[in-house]
């Protein structure tokens, strides 16, 4: 399916870009979360009318996160979880903890925006993970995680 994108979408293109997609990814993904619209020739000529207020509402959106981006930047949480005593934990601690834990700190951050590049962390110690708050922004934090007996 021929798409417009509506916003900058990660390894796919541009604001304004016209794309080939999957039929399910443009019908269940871009188009109900706003990124897309299909490319018929009213979308195009609609989506060119709007081209200044989607390319400033873009740059706000860009501006915003990069101002977030650089508080959260170098920030460090703790987690406390029980572990045993090779260091493991019973459990693990996702991003929905994380994500609780920013939020404990002050920062609203959706859970879809916390990247683990390995799974949920299961060890006790410092592992960076990164906060994808923009396609452009990436903000690398550090989860301490601390183990009680």
């Amino acid at each position: 399916m021929q798409i417009i994108l509506l916003e900058k979408v990660g390894k796919l293109g541009s604001l304004g870009d016209v794309v080939k997609v999957k039929d399910g990814y443009a019908r269940n993904y871009l188009i109900p979360h706003g990124l897309a619209k299909r490319a018929t020739a009213a979308n195009k000529a609609e989506f060119e009318a709007r081209r200044a207020e989607l390319e400033r509402l873009q740059a706000d959106k860009l501006s915003v996160a990069q101002a977030l981006g650089e508080k959260l930047a170098g920030l460090m949480i703790q987690i406390t979880r029980k572990a045993g005593m090779d260091g493991r934990l019973f459990g693990s601690v996702s991003n929905i903890d994380v994500a609780e834990a920013l939020a404990a700190q002050g920062f609203e951050i959706e859970r879809a925006a916390i990247r683990m590049p390995d799974g949920h962390l299961k060890q006790i110690g410092d592992i960076k993970i990164d906060i994808v708050l923009h396609a452009d922004v990436v903000a690398p934090i550090t989860v301490s995680i601390l183990g009680e007996q």
